[in-house]
């Protein structure tokens, strides 16, 4: 899998390690969805909160930043002989993220962790639109962020 990362908002280089963690929740993804480690291409964004909101008012019609917007690429997308199937893009939103991470009393590595896993699996078809696909969706989630050495960002209290 090639991961491309851009960092928009220099925020984000509060998060020492950053492209580590973002490789390591990416690959780690794909591969507790079954995928092989040369599948793929992902471009990560990590970006400010207003570059989310105009994405999330365009893209979905909604006002305002949310933590994480997935755009798949389209499956029948024309792929130019020996290069990597686009897989989509996964655009990461650091007020929001930063601001949730303290809120639910975790670190942003884990948040954003996280918030990469859940992103990669949107881009391979996996979706939250009613209660089986979310209790689906979080157990790969939880299962793969172990892997990470990452709590179960759903645990209930």
């Amino acid at each position: 899998m090639t991961v491309t990362i851009e960092v928009e908002d220099e925020s984000w280089r509060e998060l020492l390690g950053l492209e580590d963690l973002a490789l390591r929740a990416a690959a780690a993804a794909l591969a507790g969805a079954g995928k092989a480690l040369g599948e793929g291409e992902v471009a990560l964004l990590f970006t400010s909160d207003s570059a989310v909101a105009e994405l999330n008012a365009e893209w979905r019609g909604k006002a305002g930043a949310t933590n994480v917007l997935s755009f798949p690429s389209a499956p029948d997308m024309p792929v130019p002989a020996g290069e990597r199937r686009p897989l989509g893009d996964i655009v990461l939103a650091h007020g929001v993220i930063a601001r949730e991470a303290r809120e639910q009393g975790k670190t942003l590595h884990a948040h954003t962790s996280h918030l990469i896993v859940h992103g990669v699996l949107h881009l391979l078809g996996y979706d939250h639109e009613d209660e089986q696909e979310a209790l689906d969706m979080e157990r790969l989630e939880t299962g793969i962020l172990k892997g990470l050495g990452i709590p179960d960002p759903y645990e209930r209290d």
